[in-house]
């Protein structure tokens, strides 16, 4: 079994997000919503930080091939 469940950026993806999440709901429950506020803003919070962390982080590329040749490559210039 050499392939792993999830990918480098899914994990750190998601792990940024929980950290997002426990600092919202621990703010949140040091300014005095009480624990369930605090549980609820940390979810929101990692929520929505899912979604600004997936965009940031650049997909991984080591391992696709490019989409077009240059033009010179194996006889896909223009002779004339």
């Amino acid at each position: 079994m050499d392939r792993s469940l999830v990918s480098v950026r899914s994990a750190l993806v998601l792990l940024l997000a929980a950290l997002a999440g426990v600092a919202a709901g621990l703010l949140s429950v040091l300014a005095g919503n009480g624990m369930v506020g605090g549980v609820l803003t940390g979810l929101g919070a990692a929520g929505g930080a899912v979604t600004v962390f997936n965009q940031v982080i650049a997909p991984d590329t080591v391992h696709r091939e490019p989409a077009v040749r240059r033009a010179g490559a194996k006889g896909g210039g223009v002779h004339g």
